[in-house]
């Protein structure tokens, strides 16, 4: 039997979130700042001889069988379609490609919660796509993978969002990356030395606070606020300070990273009210009591992951603190490859 397996990973949006929305992007330009981590979505598909294909979400324990067909119907009315990404994926691919009905069981899971603000949806298209790609050998780069998978999410299925998920998970690493008009995207690897790195992994803590959300609704809110003054401008100071974070980053300043970092958060906040909560507040107030510097909620806002910056001497204590709380730390490292796919024969 043949098995075809791929794995994408998660980002933490270290800074610039939000400027890869296309409302903004397309007008004033979006600079983001992100880096994979450890924590993967994942896929297998394995051949049927049915002529019937067959979708699993571990993570819900949802299933869904069907006819094989080169087509599996409409799709439309945002995420509330469970199956709407893996019927699109495999729809599109269909079309581009003139695939003959394919017959397959596709199953996924995640590391994390859907949405816990690590680009999950995104990373979950990307997965998918890149077993895809490994089973019938089909002609895809990373920059051709990562705007499908935008194509797919955001145009197709209609779930509002950026596009650095896409491409994070896509090329893996350290990003620097620029969105512009008509979709253009510029990802830009930083070599960041590995000392810097052990230092950074040593000085983050990584906490689950246990509010899952719709990052969509949140986007949304973000996009129907860019003709407000007060939001578009704080809007520009975020992707301002990608720009001083990177340098602080490709230099081991890690002091005045985490500043900055701080700084950022202030200013992402007011961009819309729905980004930070009384909850999410809370957290962030212990987390500086007991030894952060400074932290922000990656990804869209409203609950999910955060992270800390802390002395490595006092992560241990941060740690402790953070874990009496209703969430949990999430051991993690940086990781540099991006979505992989491979084939076993058994």
């Amino acid at each position: 039997m043949l098995k075809i397996r791929s794995k994408a990973p998660l980002r933490l949006g270290l800074c610039g979130g939000g400027t890869d929305i296309e409302a903004y992007s397309a007008r004033y330009g979006g600079l983001v700042l992100n880096s994979t981590i450890s924590l993967y979505v994942h896929c297998t598909i394995l051949e049927r001889a049915d002529s019937h294909i067959y979708f699993e979400i571990a993570d819900t324990k949802e299933s869904l069988l069907l006819p094989s067909s080169s087509h599996l119907g409409h799709i439309g009315g945002g995420a509330g379609d469970k199956f709407a990404l893996y019927k699109q994926i495999y729809n599109k691919l269909c079309a581009m490609f003139a695939l003959p009905p394919l017959s397959f069981s596709l199953y996924t899971y995640s590391d994390v919660p859907s949405g816990s603000g690590l680009g999950g949806s995104s990373t979950l298209v990307v997965a998918i796509l890149k077993a895809f790609c490994e089973w019938i050998n089909l002609p895809l780069g990373e920059y051709d993978i990562a705007k499908l998978a935008y194509e797919i999410e955001r145009e197709e299925v209609g779930i509002v969002g950026g596009a650095q998920d896409q491409y994070a998970a896509t090329f893996g690493g350290f990003n620097f990356m620029e969105f512009y008009e008509d979709k253009k995207v510029i990802v830009n690897p930083l070599r960041i030395k590995r000392f810097i790195i052990n230092e950074l992994e040593e000085s983050m803590v990584l906490y689950f606070t246990n509010i899952t959300r719709s990052a969509s609704l949140i986007e949304e809110e973000k996009i129907n606020i860019l003709h407000q003054e007060k939001s578009l401008e704080a809007m520009h100071r975020v992707k301002r300070d990608s720009v001083i974070m990177k340098e602080h980053l490709l230099k081991g300043e890690l002091g005045a990273f985490a500043k900055v970092l701080g700084k950022s958060w202030e200013n992402k906040k007011k961009v819309a009210h729905n980004i930070s909560n009384t909850h999410i507040d809370t957290i962030y107030d212990i987390a500086l009591q007991n030894g952060a510097y400074s932290g922000k909620v990656s990804g869209a806002g409203g609950g999910g992951f955060m992270f800390f910056m802390v002395e490595p001497q006092y992560k241990k204590s941060l740690t402790n603190a953070l874990n009496a709380l209703s969430g949990h730390c999430v051991p993690f490292s940086f990781v540099k490859e991006g979505a992989l796919g491979w084939k076993l024969y058994e």
